[in-house]
Formats: C-alpha cells, structure tokens, sequence
C-alpha cells in the first residue's frame, strides 16, 4: 500500500545520546522508522498522523545540552515494502551463520535467520547486533534459560534457541517490535520462546542463566540491578547498545550489581561485551 511520509531530518551536536533519546521520543508520538546519519538522524511518519504540535513539545529539542535543528519535507508516495526489499542486503556473519529477509536465496548454513524486520530494530545491519549474533554464536547456549530484553526483530533470541537454548522470553516495549518478533519466531519456526510487550518492569522472580539486552546506555545503566537480579548465579549478560567510551561507566555499573567483566568486542566504536555474575 502506498502513503505519504513526511520526513524530519535532524542535525544533532553532539550526536550521542542525543540521537537515542530523540528516536525514542518520536517512537512515542508515531514516527514509524528512523535513519541514523553523520550529522544526526532522519525520522518519517505517515502525513496523517503527524502532529506538528507534539513535535515542538518533544523533550530533547529543548534540552540545553544539545543543539537540535530540522528540516521538512514530503516524501512522495511509493510503494515502501517495495523499496525496503530493493535496499535490504542479506548478511553472512560467519561461514556458519546468515541473515536473510523471507525473498532473499537460501545460503544453507547452519545458522540460517530469514528476518522481515519492517520498522524494527535488528537486522543484524547494525553493529550491535551483528556484534551480539557473534557473542550468542562464541558461547554456550545449550539447555539454557535466556532473556532477550528489547528484542526489536526477536533475531537474538532466534538465534540463542538456534543454539540450543531450552526457554526463551523476549521483551520490547514498542507494539510494532512485538508484533514484528511474534511474525519472525513464527517465521524461523521457534517453538521456545514466548514474546512480550513490556520493559524491565516485566521482570519480576524469574532467573535466566543468559540475559541479552542490545538497547542503549542510558536504559542499560538505569536497569542495569534489575537485570542483575534476574540472572542466576553463574550466568552470563551481553550487553551493547553503547560506544567504546561508555565501556568503563557499563563496566563500573556492572561490578556494582555483582557481575564481572569477561571480554568485549569492537565495531566502529561500537561495543558489545560479556559479563558472569
């Protein structure tokens, strides 16, 4: 089907974390996909549902932190699932390992994720994902309980029962990304996991002995005793979401609620890491 977007594209000094918090922000008030750029980041939301007004109000543009200016412009109308198929790359992580949108050739490894991400995060595109797909493939998954906590796609958790993985949840707070997991667990015929609309508040007594949460810094730090309490003794967290340079402050947060540094891994200044408790 065919719409008409309208486009904000947003320069931002500095860019982090502003640019996280603002995607966040216009998730909330209807903008359905966003585009990361090197001055900042394009937003697009179908004409209809703009509101210019809710835009204005949104708390990042008058934080005196950063400096935000935008742009405007219509987007023509085209057929999107049509340009989104023409732009999306399938990815080889390693020999074993491949991810593939549902109209992609077979690659016939081991590890074959078919993933139709729509307006959600988690292609494997991403650094952090692709970085966490290489942690999940490293380590020992077999028999155990995980968490995939902001799962976007569901591609970790796919993955992580791929790897042998006995019961999963995956949680997200945005519907799209729920409804999105729900089609791609479906999708790659994974019977283990049960996907949920929520966020760090969804957990509650349950202990996993894998907890993954691709998400950003600032809810990593802020939930990060919660997620602590939801690991068993001698289980694992792999984080990312954040930069190189945020890796002592993670680290240090970490060490506070029990878990201890084991490796990390580096993309474009990207970070994921591993963490035991």
């Amino acid at each position: 089907m065919s719409q008409a977007y309208i486009e904000y594209n947003f320069t931002i000094s500095p860019l982090q974390p502003a640019s996280e918090i603002l995607i966040a922000q216009l998730g909330a008030i209807n903008f359905e996909s966003f585009v990361e750029t090197e001055t900042g980041v394009k937003a697009y939301v179908q004409k209809e549902e703009l509101n210019k007004e809710a835009v204005k109000h949104i708390q990042i543009l008058t934080s005196e932190e950063f400096e935000i200016n935008f742009i405007i412009k219509e987007i023509p109308q085209v057929n999107w699932n049509s340009e989104w198929e023409k732009n999306f790359q399938p990815i080889e992580v390693t020999k074993e390992c491949a991810l593939r949108a549902p109209f992609h050739k077979p690659f016939n490894v081991k590890y074959e994720i078919i993933i139709e991400p729509k307006m959600s995060f988690g292609t494997g595109h991403h650094e952090t994902t692709f970085m966490m797909l290489q942690l999940i493939l490293e380590n020992d998954f077999e028999g155990k309980t995980v968490m995939d906590m902001g799962c976007g796609t569901a591609v970790l958790a796919i993955l992580a029962e791929m790897k042998g993985a006995s019961e999963l949840d995956a949680v997200d707070v945005d519907e799209w990304c729920f409804e999105n997991s729900i089609e791609n667990v479906e999708r790659n015929n994974c019977h283990k996991i049960s996907v949920f609309q929520g966020d760090a508040s969804f957990l509650g007594m349950k202990k996993y002995d894998r907890f993954i949460a691709n998400i950003n810094r600032n809810i990593l730090l802020q939930d990060m005793e919660v997620y602590s309490n939801s690991i068993e003794k001698g289980g694992s967290l792999y984080l990312s979401g954040f930069y190189t340079q945020d890796l002592p402050l993670i680290t240090k947060t970490c060490n506070k609620y029990g878990l201890t540094f084991v490796e990390n891994k580096e993309r474009n200044n990207w970070v994921a890491a591993k963490f035991c408790k």
